[in-house]
């Protein structure tokens, strides 16, 4: 990793140290402990054909929670007629935690008066899980978002992350060279020396392969032990109006997304002789799953 991709990782980092220490006793907008209240569906950072999830959607029929003390900074009925277009988050709320920090609770079922007390507790009840918005199944999504530094930040980072015991799957892995020909390393073991970009289609679940597919927490490209890719899902920056994902350094989220389901995690070049090409999932419980390809290039 050169000296640019150090900074970098110590940048978010040392963001994600000062919000930890900012939100210590913040927590998930769900009684989690019951399976009947909430599932998780989808997880920050997963590809929606094309485009990461800045949130996290769980389903279920249950109460939606403030997680931390804060004020209410902008509540939306979904039968408001203000705006000229629907919200597709149907009825939300937004609270300020203080330094700037946002959270958002998105696709609830109508709000009730309550939801109006300017500055709610931790747990105050802000409605129930709904089908407002673009969604047909009941539910919530919820994110965060810091404003200072315009970027929305992976909740899991901050808030105690779920039971983990599965390690992430690693479904494929492509390599796409400069004139736009795929190779699968698992089943081409000769190629041609060049530059690749390598896509990767991998997921997470946490306890059983059956649940929903959920985005990794990192994925990581090696070539004959020494790191060439890092794709992060901690936080990702809007910039000029861009959404900027951490892919050795911030590159538009277009660039690392590929549709439908995949992540480009980086470029590489390959010279003549062999090469050991490892591609490594982790999840946020530090759960890890490897693949290595041995290929002989001509």
């Amino acid at each position: 990793m050169n000296d640019n991709n150090w900074r970098n990782v110590f940048r978010i980092g040392a963001v994600l140290f000062i919000l930890a220490a900012l939100l210590p006793a913040m927590d998930w907008p769900l009684d989690l402990r019951s399976a009947e209240e909430a599932a998780l569906q989808s997880n920050f950072g997963f590809n929606e054909g094309g485009r990461p999830l800045l949130g996290t959607v769980f389903q279920g029929e249950g109460t939606v929670e403030n997680v931390e003390d804060g004020e209410l900074l902008f509540a939306h009925r979904n039968d408001d007629t203000a705006g000229a277009l629907p919200s597709p988050l149907g009825s939300w709320v937004a609270m300020d935690h203080g330094d700037g920090i946002i959270s958002i609770y998105g696709r609830l079922n109508d709000l009730g008066t309550s939801v109006i007390n300017e500055r709610p507790w931790k747990k105050y009840p802000l409605a129930s899980m709904g089908r407002s918005g673009w969604s047909d199944k009941s539910g919530v999504y919820f994110s965060l978002f810091d404003r200072k530094n315009r970027r929305w930040v992976n909740p899991s980072m901050i808030i105690s992350p779920f039971q983990d015991t599965q390690a992430p799957v690693i479904q494929s892995v492509q390599l796409r060279g400069a004139d736009g020909v795929l190779v699968d390393p698992a089943v081409t073991k000769t190629i041609s020396q060049g530059r690749y970009t390598v896509s990767v289609r991998a997921y997470d679940t946490l306890m059983t392969a059956n649940e929903s597919p959920l985005a990794p927490h990192r994925l990581i490209c090696s070539v004959n032990g020494s790191e060439i890719g890092q794709l992060g899902f901690e936080t990702y920056s809007a910039r000029d109006g861009v959404l900027m994902v951490n892919r050795n350094g911030l590159v538009p989220a277009r660039e690392a997304y590929a549709p439908p389901d995949g992540y480009e995690i980086g470029e590489l070049w390959f010279t003549r002789g062999q090469a050991n090409l490892e591609i490594i999932a982790q999840d946020v419980a530090g759960n890890t799953r490897n693949l290595l390809f041995r290929l002989m290039v001509e």
